[in-house]
């Protein structure tokens, strides 16, 4: 039996970025847009000596178990890694990469533009023009909110969560955030530390940035969402930190005036609760989707490879 590539690619990359792999080693590529099915990904990795992987792609055991003691890397081509155990890498001597900071201006910008369709209810307006139903303008119609002297709450300040802050000044808004730690003044982008109650209590607007960990998962349950003002708008940037079908009843009882959710717990599926509500504005995980961020994240995956088997230190690595 021939001995396979020592490279594995999981998933299509943006132009340009698979090319620097190939220039220096035999990789092969599952080179469509679909994810991997489990069985097909356990027999691909076999003899591989880096993997690089998509959220999707749970790394664990049996994945470990089936590319065999060969493996050094597996580069995750993400900002995030719930999908990989860190433990089992490291009991067997795999380094684990990510693909932070590259993608905190594009994700940033994304948090912003689901804030402003959900306060300015462009999608409810957008699927009413679509549907052909009629309208008219009228001083009641779709009324949104202002955000100029809102209280903006960030949930996690990180890369992400900082930049989504240094925004906010742009339109006037007091910003507070929460975080593990409070930073030093000058790395807190203007905003006040607060504690979590009280920075729900306080946040007419929320933008949730913490990664999602076993700490964070359903952080945000149907108390704590409850403790927001009234009319509160919140925005999730993480996966599995709001309980989705909490939020869904938030929006339907009319305490959240809306919400908006770029990535889900369980994806492709999104909770059919969320999806019958008018005030929820999902977009389908596009918060690194623009072509220099995607080229950025993967080119750092591949450069953490090149590093890795030439016998170099990795450029991001993850610990357990």
């Amino acid at each position: 039996m021939s001995t396979p590539p020592p490279v594995l690619v999981t998933r299509r990359l943006a132009p340009g970025v698979i090319e620097r792999l190939t220039a220096h080693h035999a990789v092969t590529c599952h080179d469509t847009g679909e994810e991997m099915e489990r069985a097909e990904l356990l027999a691909a990795v076999r003899g591989r000596r880096a993997v690089l992987t998509t959220l999707n792609n749970r790394v664990d055991a049996d994945f470990l178990d089936a590319a065999g003691p060969q493996l050094e890397i597996v580069a995750n081509h993400a900002v995030g890694y719930h999908n990989i155990d860190l433990a089992a890498c490291a009991e067997r001597g795999v380094v684990v990469t990510n693909t932070p900071g590259v993608l905190t201006t594009a994700t940033a910008e994304m948090a912003w533009a689901l804030l402003l369709a959900a306060t300015r209810r462009l999608g409810e307006g957008e699927r009413l023009l679509r549907s052909g139903t009629p309208w008219t303008w009228a001083p009641t119609f779709l009324l949104g909110l202002e955000l100029a002297g809102t209280p903006l709450g960030v949930l996690g300040m990180g890369r992400i969560g900082r930049a989504v802050a240094r925004r906010a000044h742009a339109f006037d808004m007091p910003v507070s955030y929460h975080n593990r730690r409070e930073l030093p003044p000058e790395e807190a982008e203007g905003a006040d530390w607060k504690p979590l109650e009280e920075l729900l209590a306080t946040s007419t607007v929320l933008v949730v940035t913490c990664p999602l960990t076993a700490g964070t998962r359903h952080l945000l349950d149907a108390r704590r969402l409850a403790l927001l003002p009234r009319g509160a708008v919140v925005v999730s940037m993480t996966a599995g930190v709001v309980d989705e079908e909490a939020l869904a009843a938030a929006l339907e009882s009319g305490a959240l005036f809306a919400a908006a959710v770029d990535n889900f717990e369980h994806e492709p599926a999104v909770p059919p609760a969320l999806l019958a509500q008018e005030r929820a504005v999902l977009a389908p995980h596009l918060g690194s989707a623009t072509v220099r961020t995607r080229q950025a994240m993967g080119g750092l995956a591949v450069d953490n490879i090149l590093a890795v088997l030439a016998g170099g230190e990795p450029l991001t690595p993850l610990k357990p």
